[in-house]
């Protein structure tokens, strides 16, 4: 049995202020608890599931407290439009920005999108990208569309939040591109180095593109006014990783 006390906690990570003040934050479905089980189980604080999955996955348990959930519980505790047969509280994951040494790194300022986010993160997990700096007004990381979108990449892919600007200048002797609207061919740089990616309507500030040193471009040949965030970054980093 539920306590009325506890359905409110686990319904308040809903919310940014609850989730930071707790250090928590949900995550749902199969393939989530999978990834979690296998690469961080100390992190998940409680397990709320339905009969069928805790028989499943009762060997990778161990000492995880777990509840069995009817469906109408679940739809109580879930934060999807269509809830699943699992969720979990989880622990925020703590991470620095690192110097860009090596690799490929990604820059994200102002993304406002939680789909966006959600799906910059797992394209970053797809090339294999050294971490994600985020703007602090980007959309909350642990914001629950974001975690969905993800589908588990939150755990590979460190993500920080930091003063952009103060991280960009210290990273000399590093090439840093800045997605522009009127940039060299995108087609004709490669990694490694720092990516720089604005928000979706405004793109990046004239600050942070001063901290550029190649400002670059996807050439465009229809009619669009511009290519969506997430689907701009998956394009440069094709052509970056190779």
């Amino acid at each position: 049995m539920i306590s009325k006390a506890l359905i409110k906690d686990i319904q308040n990570l809903a919310h940014r202020e609850a989730r930071e003040a707790q250090g928590l934050f949900l995550a749902e479905g199969s393939k989530w608890l999978d990834d979690l089980l296998e690469a961080t189980p100390d992190h998940i604080q409680s397990i709320y599931a339905k009969k069928d999955w805790l028989n499943a996955h009762a060997s990778k348990l161990g000492k995880i407290p777990v509840q069995e959930v009817d469906d109408v519980m679940m739809n109580r505790l879930s934060q999807l439009q269509s809830p699943q047969n699992v969720l979990a509280v989880v622990r925020q994951f703590s991470h620095q920005p690192a110097d860009a040494v090596s690799g490929i790194h990604v820059v994200l300022s102002t993304i406002q999108d939680p789909g966006n986010m959600g799906t910059l993160i797992r394209t970053a997990d797809w090339f294999g990208i050294k971490q994600i700096i985020c703007s602090p007004d980007c959309v909350d990381l642990y914001n629950p569309k974001v975690v969905q979108a993800t589908m588990g990449s939150l755990l590979r892919v460190p993500v920080v939040y930091t003063n952009l600007s103060v991280w960009l200048a210290k990273q000399t002797n590093v090439t840093k591109w800045a997605a522009v609207l009127n940039g060299a061919d995108y087609k004709t740089v490669s990694g490694p180095g720092i990516l720089m990616m604005g928000n979706e309507s405004k793109g990046l500030s004239n600050e942070l593109i001063r901290l550029s040193t190649h400002p670059i471009t996807i050439p465009r040949t229809g009619g669009a006014e511009s290519l969506n965030v997430a689907v701009a970054t998956g394009i440069i980093l094709a052509q970056l990783s190779r």
